[in-house]
């Protein structure tokens, strides 16, 4: 890693600011306007502020002018990672390799995105929620603080798929409340939430509504007991 100024095939786009002590590594393009607080890191060929390319049938809102990438201090964004205009993160989150978050997402502090993470737009993270490798965050999603989703999960957010012109109004993403956790390879269907301290086993479908504090099981989701009291955030 390198300070910016000695960083080899870095772009740096008008206007981008980098806080004091940021390292970069080789091949960075880093977009006009970006935000980069002090001490954050950033890791070989990522790519930082770069503006969305959509397709004429994209459900992804149009409207109004994207601001800059802003990025909070002492960051870590890890190699081949794409980081969008239009979203922030907080201080103290790391980005794994090759994992990607669109416009207009709002990340708090210490939030963990794991490799190969896709965090689509319209995204909002709470603090010290960890997302692992290659977990798939659809658009339209809100995740509450110190949420775990483990590798392999996946979010959806549209009930027809592509069909229909009546989808656009209804399209929305999972909900999932403080606290709650997501096992491995987990699939949540359009526009349910789980409640908070909630605990989805891996493999589970979710189809409806997860109360608070319980844990399902199974295709479809199904409720097997409460979480024991033990496993639950110490203020909740």
């Amino acid at each position: 890693m390198w300070a910016p100024g000695d960083a080899p095939g870095l772009v740096l786009g008008d206007g981008a600011q980098i806080g004091e002590g940021v390292l970069v590594g080789a091949n960075v393009t880093i977009h006009e306007g970006t935000v980069l607080g002090a001490g954050c890191s950033v890791g070989d060929n990522a790519v930082l502020g770069r503006r969305p390319v959509l397709s004429a049938r994209s459900t992804a809102r149009r409207d109004g002018e994207l601001g800059p990438l802003r990025i909070g201090a002492e960051t870590r964004i890890s190699a081949g990672a794409v980081l969008s205009a239009g979203s922030t993160l907080g201080t103290a989150c790391v980005v794994g390799d090759l994992a990607t978050v669109r416009e207009r997402c709002a990340i708090g502090d210490g939030v963990v995105i794991g490799r190969g993470v896709c965090v689509e737009n319209d995204t909002t993270i709470g603090s010290h929620t960890k997302i692992q490798t290659n977990a798939y965050i659809t658009a339209y999603c809100t995740l509450e603080e110190h949420v775990f989703v483990a590798p392999c999960v996946v979010t959806t957010n549209d009930n027809f798929m592509g069909r229909t012109e009546r989808r656009h109004a209804l399209i929305k993403g999972p909900t999932i409340r403080r606290g709650a956790r997501v096992g491995g390879g987990a699939t949540l269907l359009p526009g349910i939430e789980i409640g908070a301290e909630a605990f989805v086993g891996a493999g589970a479908v979710v189809i409806r509504d997860v109360p608070a504090g319980v844990v399902v099981v199974g295709t479809p989701a199904r409720v097997l007991r409460d979480v024991p009291a033990d496993e639950l955030l110490p203020d909740a």
